[in-house]
C-alpha cells in the first residue's frame, strides 16, 4: 500500500513537472501580439459573417493609411461600405431599441467612409478616418460586438501635432495610422506612439 502511494506521488511530481516546465515556454512567447481567433458568438453567421467582413476592410483601411497610400485607402473604405450594407441588422440577438441604435451608428459608419473616400488629401481622409472609428467603436460597444477582443487606441498628437485621434485595431501593438511609416518630419520615428484607451470586450469567458 505505501508503495503504491509512493509510486502516485512519484507520478504527481513528474506531471507537475512537465507542465510548469512547458507553460514556461508559452509564456516566453506571449510577448509576440497576435491576433485573437473568432469566439463562439451567441449571433448567427448570417449576421456575425458580413460584420466581420466589414471589420477586415476596416483594418485594410488603417492599414492603407499607415503605408500613407491613398488610393488603397479609397478602394478598402469603398470595400467597407459595401460590406456595411450587407449587414442583416435584423438578425442581431437584442432588442428592438438596440437593432435601432445600431442601424444608426453603420448609417454613420458608411456616411464617414464616404466622404473619406471623397477626400483627395492624405490629411483628409485621416480626419474622416477617426471619425468613422469613432462610430464604429459606438457600434460595436452597441452590438456587444463577441468575435474577439478589439482594442482603442489614441494618438495624443493626430492632427497639427496637438489633437488627438482614435482608431480600432485587433492587436495591442501600437501601429499608428494617423503618423504612419513615411511622415516626411518623423519618417518612421512615430510609428508606434500611441496608447490603448478601451476595449471591446465581451467575448465569453
Amino acid at each position: 500500500m505505501k508503495k503504491g502511494l509512493l509510486l502516485i506521488g512519484i507520478t504527481a511530481v513528474i506531471v507537475a513537472g512537465y507542465f510548469i516546465f512547458f507553460a514556461g515556454g508559452d509564456d516566453a512567447k506571449s510577448d509576440v501580439p497576435k491576433q485573437q481567433p473568432l469566439a463562439q458568438s451567441k449571433n448567427n453567421d448570417a449576421f456575425n459573417k458580413p460584420f466581420n467582413d466589414m471589420l477586415n476592410s476596416y483594418f485594410e483601411l488603417k492599414d492603407a493609411l499607415v503605408d500613407w497610400d491613398t488610393v488603397k485607402a479609397t478602394a478598402a473604405a469603398t470595400k467597407l461600405i459595401d460590406m456595411a450594407d450587407k449587414i442583416p441588422m435584423n438578425e442581431l440577438k437584442a432588442d428592438s431599441t438596440i437593432v435601432q441604435t445600431a442601424k444608426s451608428f453603420v448609417g454613420s459608419v458608411v456616411a464617414e467612409a464616404k466622404g473619406l473616400v471623397g477626400e483627395t488629401s492624405i490629411e483628409e481622409k485621416r480626419h474622416a478616418f477617426y471619425t468613422l472609428s469613432d462610430n464604429l467603436f459606438n457600434l460595436l460597444r452597441t452590438v456587444k460586438y463577441d468575435q474577439q477582443v478589439l482594442y482603442y487606441d489614441k494618438c495624443p498628437m493626430a492632427f497639427n501635432e496637438t489633437e488627438e485621434g482614435y482608431w480600432l485595431s485587433n492587436t495591442t501593438e501600437i501601429i499608428n495610422p494617423y503618423f504612419g511609416n513615411k511622415h516626411p518630419k518623423y519618417k518612421t520615428g512615430m510609428l508606434h506612439c500611441g496608447s490603448i484607451e478601451d476595449s471591446v470586450n465581451y467575448v465569453s469567458k
